[in-house]
């Protein structure tokens, strides 16, 4: 059986078309919430404009809070959801609320 790996979510990958898309099925999530982070837009050029999307920012300051999602997916997907979020975005390990550590998505610089 494949590990499933935890990953940390708070925009688009949420969306059901976008993970029909990209892993061919719908994620059954948690809600969870993500400390010391804080939500920043970045602008990125798509096909018809620039479009502003939420991206992680780490502060440190343990008020900073995010609230997310938390799917598990595999080794493959995850792979699938680098591509996707492409160069603007890096994938960094988080510990969660929880305590349980999962990927996020991050500022690339």
């Amino acid at each position: 059986m494949e590990t499933m790996i935890k990953l940390f979510t708070y925009g688009t990958l949420q969306h059901e078309d976008i993970q029909e898309n990209l892993f061919g099925r719908m994620l059954q999530g948690t809600p969870e919430i993500l400390i010391g982070y804080a939500l920043k837009k970045i602008n990125i050029e798509e096909e018809f404009g620039i479009v502003a999307y939420d991206i992680l920012v780490e502060t440190g300051n343990p008020e900073d809070t995010i609230n997310g999602i938390i799917y598990e997916i595999t080794t493959k997907e995850l792979h699938q959801a680098d591509l996707y979020e492409g160069f603007h975005y890096k994938r960094v390990e988080v510990n969660l609320q929880t305590n349980e550590k999962a990927w996020a998505y991050s500022a690339a610089s």
